[in-house]
């Protein structure tokens, strides 16, 4: 399964540019926060997101902003509060949902964190996932590496029985939903980590769609792809508040 995700992303960004076609249109100028590598380009939607997503809110909000993390990736670890930031701001209205995109050539951990992550949702519930994720990033803070020999009591600390979870992670029972997430995040447009999409369970109006574009003096050209049905936005780094903010202001203002 891995060696798929080692020529997933790769061969994306090689033909990345080719496949950009008429399907989407672009907003943004300037600067943006750094990535892992460069702004996203998409191709195709996501999946929907169902009950089955870790999520941070409910998915049924207007709008809920699909996150596509690596749990050894320090740009994800400053995103992630800024993700909860956006939560509390925007309570009823912002969902966040996290699936998975680790770029093992960069942060070798990353697979394995992800089994773990998917193993603590699945034995001890959604509560626990969110548990962990926090507990794995206070642990190894940015610039960081998490030591490993701690994942076991790290999943018991939230609550998960350790030798379930050893037999889950040992197994490999989420590599597939694993992969097929790595593999989503790069056909969506997904170069670098934290790759997000925001969702909108309505789509935007032409006034929205013009509005969003009248961001673009200040904002890094890509760092926002509409899809071309109008429900979609691939969203590339670890963006700070003040730009997630102008764009959930833009899409909430005709709710």
């Amino acid at each position: 399964m891995l060696e798929k995700q080692n020529l997933a992303l790769p061969i994306a960004i090689v033909i990345a540019g080719a496949l950009i076609g008429g399907s989407l249109f672009f907003v943004g100028r300037t600067n943006a926060p750094a990535t892992d590598t460069t702004p996203a380009v998409a191709q195709k939607d996501i999946p929907g997101v169902t009950s089955a997503d870790h999520s941070m809110g409910s998915i049924d909000a207007p709008i809920v902003i699909v996150e596509y993390t690596d749990l050894e990736c320090p740009f994800c670890k400053q995103f992630d509060g800024t993700m909860k930031q956006v939560v509390a701001n925007y309570g009823g209205k912002v969902a966040w949902v996290t699936r998975n995109f680790p770029l093992q050539q960069l942060h070798p951990n990353a697979p394995k964190l992800a089994l773990g992550a998917e193993c603590v949702a699945s034995l001890g519930g959604n509560d626990a996932y969110w548990k962990f994720l926090d507990s794995i990033f206070l642990q190894a803070p940015i610039n960081t590496f998490f030591d490993m020999t701690k994942l076991t009591s790290t999943a018991e600390g939230v609550g998960v029985n350790g030798k379930e979870f050893n037999t889950c992670v040992a197994s490999g029972t989420f590599q597939e939903k694993i992969t097929n997430e790595f593999n989503d995040a790069v056909g969506a447009g997904g170069q670098g980590t934290p790759f997000s999409v925001i969702v909108l369970k309505d789509g935007m109006s032409n006034s929205t769609k013009k509005a969003l574009g009248d961001l673009q003096a200040t904002l890094q050209p890509g760092t926002l792809l509409v899809s071309k049905g109008g429900k979609q936005i691939g969203m590339g780094g670890s963006q700070p508040m003040e730009i997630i903010r102008s764009v959930l202001d833009v899409l909430l203002a005709g709710k």
